[in-house]
């Protein structure tokens, strides 16, 4: 799987699931303010991450994620063989 199709498929996701648009997804713009995520949504979206891509955000791991791009990077890394 490319970044490209990462970027896209979290994106289409996060925007259908959060009904927000997906052009306001700015790779560095905040994704809770963005999203306008509190705790209890902030834990759908990693569901929704863990259940697409099968891998797991540990808490201490989602305290680093603050950008959309933080985000990407992380699936990305931690894709099984980068699928």
């Amino acid at each position: 799987m490319t970044r490209n199709e990462i970027i896209e498929k979290v994106n289409s996701l996060l925007s259908e699931e959060f009904e927000v648009d997906s052009t306001l997804f700015n790779p560095d713009a905040n994704i809770r303010e963005t999203l306008s995520l509190d705790s209890l949504s902030l834990v759908d979206l990693v569901a929704i991450i863990q259940q697409t891509y099968k891998i797991k955000i540990p808490v201490a791991e989602l305290k680093n994620i603050h950008t959309f791009t933080d985000l990407y990077d992380y699936i990305e890394s931690h894709l099984p063989n980068n699928e």
